[in-house]
C-alpha cells in the first residue's frame, strides 16, 4: 500500500500482510533524484495489478506514481473535477483500464469506497461501520477511575477551537478525572496559549504517537476532539469520541454519514450555507478560527460532555 509520508503514522493497523511505502509528496514535487528513485522503485517491482483509491488527485504527483508502476492492469475512480487540472486528469485517463463513476463529488468518502469496492469485486453489501475489530488492537490501559483525552491541536490552525472552551470542558468534568492532552511537543510550542491548560489540576501532556495511544484511547471514559487523526482513531477502536468539528468537511468526511457512524461516536459543527468547502474557505476569519468553528455552541458541546460522561460513570 503506498501512503502519503504523514498517513505511515497509522499504517500500524494494516492487516500483518500487507505492507505500506510512504512517499513524501512535496519532496516528490520539487526533488528530481527522489523522484527519479520513487518511480524507479515502482517500476522495478513490476506490480501486476494497480489500484488507486483517490477520488481528489494531481496529475503530477500521485497520477505521477500511477504511471510509474506500469501495471498491466489499473483501475481508479473517476476523479474529482479540478478546473487547474482538468486537462491533464482527463489526458491521464489513459493510465487505467478501469474507471469507475463513484458518484457526486460531495459524497462521504467511506461511502465512495465502499462502492468502489463492491465494483472491483463484483459484490454488493452495505459499507463498513468505522469501527475495528478490538482482537487486532493492543488492549485497553489499566486506569484508576475516569480518564479524559483532549486533542485540541490542528495542522490547520483555524480549525483549533480556543482554549477558553477546553478550559470550560475540564471544569466541568466530575472532580478527580485525569485529563490527558495530546499532541505532538512542537504543538505546545506554536500553540503557547494552551499550556496554560497543563497547570489545571489532573490535566498531562501525552506527546506518544498513534500507536502507543491506543491503549489509553480504548480506556479512556471520553475523547474531545478537534477534526484531527487522532479522532478517526478514537472512534475507530472504540473510545466515546466527540468531535468538535469545522463545516468545511460536511458530506464528505466529518460528520460521518449516519451509515457508517457507531454508536461511540458524536459530533458538534455549526451549519453554513458555504458548508463542504474542504478547508477553501472565503470567510474571513474570526478570532482566528474558521468561522464555523469560532460559531460551534459551546453549551451544546458541554452539555455533549455532561452526557456522555454520565453514561460511562459506572452504576452507584
Amino acid at each position: 500500500m503506498l501512503l502519503r509520508s504523514d498517513a505511515m503514522k497509522m499504517a500500524f493497523l494494516l492487516p500483518s500482510n500487507v505492507s505500506a511505502i510512504g512517499v513524501e509528496f512535496e519532496r516528490l514535487r520539487r526533488d528530481m533524484v527522489y523522484r527519479r528513485e520513487i518511480t524507479d522503485n515502482l517500476f522495478d517491482t513490476h506490480y501486476r495489478l494497480l489500484v488507486h483509491t483517490d477520488y481528489l488527485r494531481h496529475p503530477d504527483l500521485d497520477e505521477a506514481l500511477a504511471a510509474a508502476a506500469q501495471a498491466p492492469d489499473a483501475a481508479a475512480m473517476e476523479p474529482r473535477p479540478w478546473q487547474k487540472y482538468d486537462t491533464l486528469l482527463n489526458r491521464n485517463r489513459g493510465l487505467y483500464r478501469r474507471l469507475f463513476d463513484s458518484g457526486p463529488p460531495n459524497l462521504n468518502k467511506v461511502l465512495r469506497w465502499s462502492r468502489f469496492t463492491d465494483w472491483l469485486t463484483g459484490t454488493e453489501g452495505p459499507p463498513p461501520v468505522c469501527r475495528l475489530a478490538g482482537d487486532i488492537l493492543a488492549p485497553a490501559a489499566t486506569v484508576d477511575g475516569p480518564v479524559v483525552v483532549i486533542q485540541p491541536f490542528s495542522a490547520v490552525k483555524r480549525k483549533q477551537s480556543p482554549p477558553a472552551l477546553f478550559r470550560r470542558i475540564i471544569e466541568s468534568l466530575p472532580p478527580g478525572t485525569r485529563v490527558v492532552m495530546t499532541g505532538a511537543e512542537r504543538d505546545l510550542e506554536v500553540n503557547g496559549d494552551y499550556k496554560p491548560l497543563l497547570e489545571m489540576p489532573g490535566v498531562e501532556f501525552d506527546s506518544s504517537g498513534f500507536a502507543d495511544l491506543v491503549a489509553l484511547l480504548r480506556a479512556a471514559t471520553l475523547v474531545i476532539s478537534v477534526d484531527t487523526a487522532l479522532m478517526h482513531l478514537a472512534v475507530a477502536v472504540g473510545a466515546p469520541s466527540l468531535c468538535l468539528a469545522s463545516a468545511a468537511y460536511v458530506g464528505e468526511i466529518v460528520p460521518y454519514d449516519p451509515a457508517i457512524t457507531p454508536d461511540n461516536a458524536r459530533f458538534v459543527y455549526h451549519s453554513m450555507p458555504c458548508e463542504g468547502c474542504l478547508g477553501e474557505c472565503i470567510l474571513a476569519a474570526e478570532d482566528g478560527m474558521f468561522p464555523c468553528v469560532a460559531r460551534l455552541d459551546e453549551g451544546q458541546i458541554i452539555a455533549s460532555v455532561g452526557e456522555m460522561m454520565a453514561a460511562k460513570a459506572p452504576a452507584q
